[in-house]
């Protein structure tokens, strides 16, 4: 008998899990997405007539949405409103689709988003400054989008943020200072923009900063001598800019340096610090400047070109 028991409860627990699902209004949300993003094109579409447990590239946990992964599944149409009504949401995966229109104003609204990933789509517009109120977010990946605008002021509030990763859009404006705020950040790929301005000095706080890339842009001034705090630095690109002045001594200092990209900029000095060239791990270097500046190095025999 009491095996019996205990064999009821055991499908009863089995049979909740089993069986759970969203509430009413989380699934119409999804559909609202579904039918802005033309779900019936998509490569692995959705039975609205089936549990949402079955739709692919959705995950429950306790009855709630918590991850969108629809990457390459051939989305076009604009993200709606709605999208951002899911309570529990911590991952939202829209990669390398054809998504047009603008992120909505609301995204703010989420508080417990921990990955926003929209790269290579058409998205356009301002990158939304509410934003930064998504103080879960660890990672922020846009690339290969037609976003325009600045980089929001406030982006240091995000302090979970690790990856923050713009590359290949229309960014003006410059790298705001409060950047320096974002202590856990490993990645920080801004090329192929129209950033303006200087590196700023706060850059140097980011202690954890494993890639730093903002080459292709219209940057000027020195490179910080503080750059050389930065000693978890694998990549340093900062190639296709203005930059001028000495390249700083300390960067022989990023004893993890992989790659350094200093190629067409304008460094007033012909002579890279030989302490620079001997970095141990240092495979990729490229050091090309214009007009002032006409040297070719090779580290590793690799050979170093434009």
């Amino acid at each position: 008998m009491r095996t019996l028991r205990l064999l009821i409860h055991v499908l009863l627990i089995f049979t909740s899990v089993s069986f759970a699902n969203v509430n009413k209004c989380e699934k119409d949300i999804l559909i609202s997405f579904y039918e802005a993003t033309n779900g019936y094109d998509w490569n692995q579409t959705w039975d609205l007539d089936e549990s949402v447990n079955n739709w692919f590239g959705v995950t429950i946990e306790n009855n709630h949405v918590v991850e969108i992964n629809l990457s390459f599944n051939n989305l076009s149409g604009t993200l709606p409103s709605e999208i951002v009504n899911l309570p529990n949401l911590r991952v939202l995966n829209l990669h390398m689709n054809s998504l047009k229109g603008s992120i909505p104003q609301n995204i703010g609204d989420y508080t417990t988003l921990e990955e926003l990933n929209l790269s290579f789509n058409q998205i356009s517009g301002k990158i939304p400054t509410s934003i930064c109120e998504i103080e879960s977010l660890k990672s922020i990946v846009l690339f290969m989008n037609q976003f325009e605008g600045t980089i929001p002021t406030n982006i240091g509030n995000l302090s979970n943020l690790e990856e923050l990763i713009l590359f290949n859009n229309n960014i003006t404006g410059f790298m705001p200072n409060s950047i320096g705020n974002l202590k856990n950040l490993k990645v920080l790929h801004l090329s192929s923009n129209n950033i303006e301005g200087v590196l700023p000095l706060e850059i140097s706080n980011l202690s954890q900063l494993e890639l730093l890339s903002v080459f292709d842009n219209k940057m000027i001034g020195q490179i910080p001598t503080e750059i050389g705090n930065l000693n978890k630095l694998t990549e340093l690109s900062l190639a296709n800019n203005s930059f001028d002045g000495d390249i700083p001594s300390e960067i022989a200092q990023l004893n993890n340096l992989v790659t350094l990209m200093l190629n067409n900029n304008n460094f007033d000095t012909t002579i890279i610090d030989e302490a620079i060239v001997n970095i141990p791990t240092l495979v990729d270097f490229k050091f090309i400047s214009s007009p002032k500046v006409k040297a070719t190095m090779s580290i590793n025999s690799a050979i170093v070109s434009d």
